[in-house]
C-alpha cells in the first residue's frame, strides 16, 4: 500500500471544499480500524463552519493550520460503549491514522494534530463543539487539498530490528 510511504503531514490547503463523497471515504476508513474488544468507541465531528475551524484553530499552541484548512475531523470516543477502558486511545489512534491513509489515497493532505491526553485541550475542543459529557475528544485532524505536496522522510532503520534467536 504505497498511501503508507507516501504520506506527509500537511498543513497547508488549496482555498477548495472537499467533497462529501471524500469525505464519507475517510470516515468509513476511519471506523473499519481495529479496535480492541471490538467496542468501536468513535463518533466522528465533521467541520467546515469556518468560525468553528477559526476557534479549534486556538485551542493549542499546534493546530493554527486549522484556521485556513476547508475541514476539520475531530475523533471522539464515547465513555459508554468502552468495554476496555484502558485501550480507547489505541483505538482512537488507528481510526486517527486510518483517515490520514485515506486522504493520501483521495489525493487530499491532511495532519494529525494531538490533543488527548492534555485535559485542558480534550476540554476546549469540547466546550468549543459542544461535545456532549460522553463523548471525549481525542484529536483534530486538518484536511484539505495540499498546496504542495511533501516528501516522505526514510525512517527505515534496521539498527532497530531485533529477531528472536
Amino acid at each position: 500500500m504505497k498511501e503508507i510511504f507516501t504520506r506527509t503531514s500537511v498543513r497547508a490547503y488549496e482555498a477548495r471544499p472537499v467533497e462529501d463523497e471524500k469525505v464519507e471515504f475517510l470516515l468509513k476508513a476511519a471506523m473499519a480500524a481495529p479496535s480492541a474488544g471490538n467496542q468501536q468507541p468513535w463518533e466522528f465531528y465533521v467541520i467546515r463552519d469556518s468560525g468553528f475551524l477559526q476557534e479549534l484553530a486556538k485551542s493549542s499552541p499546534y493546530t493554527g493550520c486549522v484556521k485556513k484548512a476547508p475541514l476539520a475531523i475531530v475523533p471522539c470516543y464515547n465513555k459508554e460503549r468502552l468495554l476496555m477502558p484502558e485501550y480507547a486511545d489505541i483505538d482512537m489512534s488507528a481510526a486517527a491514522e486510518n483517515i490520514l491513509l485515506a486522504a493520501e489515497s483521495a489525493d487530499l493532505g491532511a495532519v494529525w494534530l494531538g490533543i488527548a491526553p492534555i485535559k485542558e485541550r480534550m476540554e476546549t475542543v469540547e466546550k468549543i463543539l459542544s461535545i456532549p459529557a460522553q463523548l471525549k475528544a481525542f484529536a483534530i485532524i486538518s484536511i484539505g487539498y495540499p498546496q504542495k505536496k511533501g516528501i516522505q522522510q526514510d525512517r527505515f532503520d534496521s539498527m532497530r530490528i531485533h529477531y528472536s534467536k
